[in-house]
């Protein structure tokens, strides 16, 4: 399996964020807003991963989707 890379720039500020939400997320295996900031993190990671990648608008995109979790949960 070949894999590509893409590189995400993140203020220091949603870094911050998004450090703090997915370390609470890793503890409890629960995802939960807990402040605004949190949403405007994400909302700023969803906007920069679709700049880097075109499949969302494949129309194949469900089986490319599904492939893509099928590799990564083959190490789990």
């Amino acid at each position: 399996m070949i894999t590509e890379n893409i590189n995400i720039t993140f203020t220091k500020d949603e870094a911050i964020v998004l450090f703090d939400f997915l370390s609470r997320f890793s503890s409890t295996n629960k995802v939960t807003i807990e402040h605004q900031a949190e949403n405007v993190a994400l909302w700023n990671l969803c906007s920069l991963i679709e700049k880097e990648i075109s499949e969302p608008f494949n129309p194949e995109y469900k089986s490319i989707l599904e492939k893509a979790k099928e590799n990564l949960s083959k190490g789990y």
